[in-house]
């Protein structure tokens, strides 16, 4: 018998709470993604994050703790290497990854790695460099239509990306010259986690426009997974945003893509509204992408309040036997260096109608705990292999 019917797990992506005590061998010494957006935003209205514990477990400028916290709440450190939104999430259930997936954000991708790409696709490579992908069209696709040369590019995650106009380029060559760059980023020094096919339309700057043709070349989890556990017993294991591709596929029943984090928390909010028993694990990436990288606070600070109006709908819809995780896989603090992620601590907020109590927890040695804790609330048991103890037990 399973305690909590309907477990949602909610990554709001990159929500770090500060520095990791190793953030230095990163560049990341005193960093602290929430601290910093509350200290320097013009403000910062998370009403629904606060009555749950969020500064009570983290002191934020302007926002007070809570008299009675609604949530059990902590702090997880990464044990594995790496501040990647793979690592993160795959360590949340149960992999404890020791070989970091590699990023090229700040000098593009190596000569050795683009020599050896173009030999076997018979293109010439252009671009290289850390781009949106709608910007790097403008500046590179007009060239690449006038001469099949080939756009390759990355962001501040484990990527390569590769672009070709479906009428010039072809689906098929774009999708055969992804296959050969998975292939090549495979070895440890250049592994990135994913190789993402971009396919795009247009003849002119101004009219390129991104197709639905996208494929992802993802990384399999290297083990089993609480994800596994739960499929493998039966149960519902729904996704929401990013998580198919963090996984590529591997123990999910149901696969929902976002357009935006609004739309994400929107497409939880319905499934909050259905029958199910299981999980629902949703990844809010726009935190990330869209303000963290850019490194804008206010946007920031705007994405934690729309998230937050949200956040207050569903937990009106949350029933007794309902759990309710609220974490992050890193941090990406917006006043910070730089335009990646940072070596950072992560919140753990754990909230159900029927908890008698709530209050602080001990800060976790893993993200594992989220997975285990999932598990044991289902009545079963990790895979051999991983890491994370559950919490199941306080929360009362």
């Amino acid at each position: 018998m399973s305690r909590f019917k309907r477990v949602f797990t909610i990554v709001i992506d990159s929500l770090g709470v500060g520095a990791l005590e190793d953030a230095a061998a990163y560049g990341d010494a005193g960093t602290d993604t929430l601290g910093h957006i509350a200290q320097s935003a013009s403000s910062l209205k998370i009403p629904n994050l606060q009555k749950l514990g969020m500064a009570n477990l983290h002191a934020l400028a302007g926002t007070a703790p809570a008299e009675k916290p609604l949530a059990y709440y902590g702090k997880l450190r990464e044990a594995s290497t790496g501040k990647d939104t793979m690592t993160g999430h795959w360590e949340m259930m149960g992999l404890h990854i020791t070989k970091p997936f590699q990023t090229f954000t700040e000098t593009g991708f190596p000569q050795e790695l683009l020599e050896e790409l173009s030999a076997r696709t018979g293109r010439t490579i252009i671009g290289n460099k850390s781009a949106s992908g709608t910007e790097i069209l403008e500046e590179l696709a007009e060239e690449e239509i006038a001469t099949g040369h080939m756009i390759v590019y990355t962001s501040a995650d484990s990527v390569l990306q590769i672009c070709g106009n479906e009428e010039t380029f072809g689906l098929e060559e774009l999708y055969r010259c992804c296959e050969i760059a998975r292939e090549i980023t495979m070895k440890d020094e250049w592994k990135v986690g994913r190789v993402i096919a971009r396919p795009y339309t247009g003849k002119k700057r101004g009219e390129f426009q991104r197709t639905s043709n996208r494929h992802d070349y993802a990384l399999k989890p290297y083990g089993r997974t609480a994800l596994h556990v739960l499929k493998d017993a039966g149960l519902d294991v729904i996704s929401v945003g990013k998580i198919f591709d963090i996984f590529d596929g591997e123990g999910l029943t149901e696969s929902n893509k976002s357009k935006s984090s609004v739309h994400g928390m929107e497409q939880t909010i319905e499934i909050a509204g259905r029958e199910f028993t299981g999980l629902c694990y949703v990844n809010l990436v726009d935190f990330d992408a869209q303000w963290g990288h850019r490194r804008d606070v206010e946007g920031y600070a705007g994405e934690l309040e729309r998230f937050d109006e949200k956040l207050g709908i569903l937990l009106s819809l949350l029933r007794e036997d309902d759990l309710l995780i609220l974490t992050a896989d890193h941090g990406n603090d917006p006043t910070h260096t730089g335009t990646d992620h940072t070596r950072e601590k992560v919140p753990f907020l754990a909230y159900s109608p029927s908890l008698q109590a709530a209050g602080a927890l001990d800060e976790s040695e893993n993200f594992a705990v989220i997975g285990a804790t999932i598990v044991d609330n289902f009545g079963l048991k990790m895979p051999e292999g991983t890491i994370g103890k559950s919490v199941l037990g306080k929360l009362v």
